[in-house]
């Protein structure tokens, strides 16, 4: 027979995280996460092969002092920043345990106020034991835990495009057949961009991967993913990289060895990144560590380096950038591209209508393909007008456009009253000054983000693959390999992507 049950308790603890609360928001929200922050948790799995987000979801943690806990997900909010979880096995008698955790924004946004309230029926005579363990070992140990994380974190970046340090050429010190250990440099290949212009600039040198040092991570690329902004950085539009400098935002690889600090990765561990400063075009890196992720079995190095900066990229720009609802219009431009193709995926998993423009007829059949329930070939009819057509003269309540130059102003037009436009590319030039005084005419709105914004911290990282790194397991987001090029014919790869002429996403292979 059990201990009987005493009087309720009621555990409450508060404090004030030194971050914006979507920073804490996305360290703390994934219900399988605890173990890459919390100091009592070893490991953590979801049974059931369930998403960590999904109410009802059962996580299975295995403690430092090698006890074992299970606990059910009851209810999850990402608009009230808030989730309930009650115990459904525990080493202590926390009786009919049920906990809250919330955060509120204070202090212009700038700080998060984080309250954690659990109650339960502790046997008679252990209610202050029980209660100092849990509001002690558990909630204030939580808090200082997500705080040194965060202190951790590499500074954000004010700049729009800039980098804090520009991508760093390190050529070739290692005398061939130099033995190799934790301790020495490591001989590689890379594609190095000579100077700004067009893809003629690309030259292949050796390079060498320095031992690496507090908190940084040393890598041996298996794949390396193909990006727009790859072009921006070698026609010198983005002054990401200054040459000679190896180019490239996003790879998948192994992990040879690690620097001083460095928790979360260890050897041979599988881990992709997508993040500046550039430097991917090339078989061995050493890098920060900090925005360097695992990768799950479910994961393959080619579908993580052909999604993850576009996953991620599709992650901010749905639910951060504009949270799409279930019901509205959204519009993707490019939707057969890279990162449209994840947006029509995505925004039709969120419940919305999805209408993409293609430049082919077989693009646009791609782009139906991957969820877009309209498809207008803008070659062969004005997108503008169909769109207002699809949508009884209302017009769409996002548009996602990458095109930029005169496309900009179509998309406008396109949109519905008090609609959103948001601009995250250039596809077709320079964008022309807005006059923004139009924008009232809607009451629309509309944003400029930049990816490295949302994307600069361990927690905005942890946060954004979280939501992706599932939706790729279990097939819900399919990313398509259209072109697999080898590192030497980065030149070749570049060419393509800039005539339009890629379907889905193109790989490089060291």
């Amino acid at each position: 027979m059990g201990a009987p049950f005493g009087k309720r308790v009621t555990v409450t603890r508060s404090t004030v995280i030194n971050a914006p609360i979507d920073v804490v928001w996305g360290l703390i929200r994934d219900f399988n996460g605890h173990d890459r922050w919390h100091p009592a948790v070893a490991s953590s799995r979801i049974e059931d092969n369930r998403l960590p987000d999904a109410v009802g979801c059962v996580r299975d943690f295995s403690l430092q002092d090698g006890g074992r806990i299970r606990e059910q997900l009851l209810s999850l909010s990402d608009r009230n920043h808030c989730f309930t979880y009650c115990i459904l096995e525990a080493p202590l008698p926390l009786n009919g345990y049920t906990s809250t955790v919330t955060l509120k924004p204070v202090t212009d946004g700038e700080q998060t106020f984080w309250h954690w309230e659990g109650r339960f029926q502790p046997p008679p005579g252990l209610a202050d034991e029980l209660v100092e363990i849990v509001g002690g070992q558990i909630y204030e140990a939580g808090f200082d835990a997500i705080r040194q994380l965060l202190e951790r974190r590499p500074a954000a970046r004010t700049e729009p495009v800039e980098p804090p340090t520009p991508a760093k050429l390190v050529r070739t010190p290692v005398s061939v057949g130099a033995a190799v250990s934790g301790h020495e440099s490591v001989r590689g290949r890379g594609m190095i961009a000579t100077t700004y212009g067009g893809p003629e600039v690309f030259a292949s040198e050796d390079v060498t991967a320095p031992p690496p040092e507090q908190g940084q991570v040393r890598l041996r690329h298996t794949v390396i993913g193909l990006n727009f902004i790859d072009v921006y950085c070698r026609s010198g539009y983005f002054k990401l990289a200054e040459p000679p400098a190896i180019l490239g935002m996003e790879a998948a690889g192994v992990v040879m060895d690690v620097g001083a600090g460095v928790r979360h990765l260890r050897a041979g561990d599988r881990v992709a990144y997508a993040c500046p400063p550039p430097g991917a075009y090339c078989d061995v890196r050493t890098m920060d560590a900090a925005l360097v992720v695992p990768l799950p079995d479910a994961v393959s190095d080619e579908m993580a380096a052909a999604a993850m900066l576009k996953g991620m990229s599709a992650e901010f720009l749905l639910h951060r950038v504009h949270d799409v609802q279930p019901g509205e219009v959204v519009l993707v431009h490019a939707a057969a591209g890279g990162v449209g193709s994840l947006l029509c995926q995505w925004a039709a998993l969120k419940g919305a209508t999805v209408i993409g423009t293609a430049g082919t007829p077989e693009k646009a059949r791609r782009a139906q393909e991957f969820g877009a329930q309209h498809v207008i070939v803008y070659t062969e009819e004005d997108f503008v007008a169909r769109v207002q057509a699809l949508t009884g003269g209302k017009g769409a309540s996002v548009v996602y456009d990458a095109v930029g130059g005169d496309n900009l102003g179509k998309s406008y037009a396109a949109l519905a009253v008090r609609g959103h436009l948001v601009s995250f590319g250039q596809a077709s030039g320079h964008i022309d000054p807005i006059d923004i005084a139009e924008y009232a005419g809607k009451s629309a709105t509309i944003s400029r983000p930049n990816f490295a914004h949302y994307a600069s911290t361990t927690a905005d990282v942890m946060s954004m693959s979280d939501r992706l790194f599932p939706l790729l397991a279990d097939g819900r987001l399919g990313v398509e390999i259209g072109h697999r090029f080898r590192l030497e014919q980065v030149a070749e790869a570049h060419r393509l992507l800039e005539s339009r002429g890629t379907t889905g996403a193109t790989i490089l292979l060291p």
